[in-house]
């Protein structure tokens, strides 16, 4: 079933492996339990293939219960969304790889309407400060460039008004990854020689 599921529109048996392929080398790099490791990656998300009530971790992990598996891998499905403190390196690494393979650009999609409002929610944090002409939000919205008028302000207000505008998109926006602010100010002069 996992092959016919998607989370996000990734995939969920693209998503498993990955996660997998990620959580081993990390295992590898810190001499944590590669197996475990290998198991909880790969059965992090079983109980989003489960009907019943609940959340998916809470399924999967009652799912499991039935086949005797070790408790270390119990913990990692348990932990992997911080639904419990973490127990061990183990769970970290699963929840670690499970964040790294759900966030890497073009790994989720999400729906037309939601992603035009996180971009036009950008351009109009930037926009309401009063030396800004315009504001253009590129790159999938993860990067916003800033246009100041150059008789509002001064080079030495750029960086200023590039902290706050970061400080106001990371305090009133949720957003996957990063968003870089470049505050962009010109000023041109040109003479006619004849």
């Amino acid at each position: 079933r996992f092959k016919f599921r998607t989370s996000y529109g990734q995939n969920m048996i693209s998503h498993t492996l990955e996660e997998t392929r990620i959580g081993i080398k990390i295992a590898n790099e810190i001499g944590a339990n590669v197996d475990t490791v290998r198991m909880g990656c790969l059965l992090h998300d079983i109980g989003k293939i489960i009907e019943g009530e609940g959340n998916h971790v809470e399924l999967g992990v009652q799912y499991l219960k039935k086949f005797n598996i070790p408790q270390a891998i119990l913990d990692c499905v348990a932990q992997h969304h911080e639904d419990e403190e973490f127990s061990s390196n183990e769970s970290v690494i699963v929840y670690i790889s499970d964040a790294i393979s759900g966030s890497r650009p073009g790994a989720r999609h999400e729906n037309t309407e939601e992603y035009g409002k996180r971009i036009r929610q950008l351009e109009e944090v930037a926009r309401k400060h009063p030396e800004v002409d315009d504001a253009y939000a590129i790159s999938a919205g993860r990067e916003i460039r800033v246009i100041v008028n150059p008789s509002k302000a001064g080079d030495e207000q750029l960086t200023i008004l590039a902290q706050a505008i970061r400080d106001e998109i990371r305090d009133t926006m949720t957003f996957p990854g990063t968003v870089k602010v470049n505050v962009i100010r010109e000023t041109r002069a040109s003479e006619i020689a004849s």
